[in-house]
């Protein structure tokens, strides 16, 4: 069983996804791609079927940056409706249900070069400051990666309206 926990519903698609809050020196880890450079994005990707969401996050961890992190903690739960902006979900109405977390990043981290989109696309690590002008997602690192809180925190997204 090693399939991505992507799955068709009527129109649109249902993601479970993890992503990973690896901070350095004040600065937060993130990913781009060349084919949609204009955002960025956590690291991350989506849970295989049978796996937990904590042995996923470890997994993309790994497949994107060539380092195994331990997980700090769980920090937030997102529910997150978009529209698909990838050459394989284009215009598709997505539900993803994503859990981020902090990770326990080594004193020594120097992370790879990265890894490669479900459509060819190739991606990058870029560091960032929390408020460095680029658009980035989730919105909500933004403000809560500033000061976060020792619970885990749940958002909403709904960019259908």
């Amino acid at each position: 069983m090693n399939r991505d926990m992507s799955v068709p519903c009527e129109e649109g698609i249902i993601n479970l996804r993890v992503g990973a809050i690896i901070m350095k020196d004040g600065k937060l880890l993130m990913v781009g791609n060349t084919a949609r450079p204009e955002y960025l994005y956590s690291v991350g990707g989506r849970i295989k079927f049978g796996e937990l969401a904590e042995e996923a996050v470890v997994r993309e961890v790994k497949e994107e940056t060539g380092v195994e992190m331990e997980i700090g903690r769980l920090g937030f739960v997102h529910e997150n409706y978009f529209y698909g902006d990838s050459a394989t979900n284009k215009g598709k109405l997505i539900y993803e249900i994503s859990f981020f977390f902090f990770m326990k990043v080594p004193e020594d981290f120097n992370p790879g070069k990265g890894d490669f989109t479900d459509d060819g696309a190739e991606e990058y690590l870029r560091w960032i400051d929390l408020d460095d002008p680029v658009k980035y997602y989730p919105k909500f690192f933004r403000e809560e990666l500033k000061h976060p809180a020792t619970g885990v925190k749940h958002f909403i997204t709904d960019d259908r309206k």
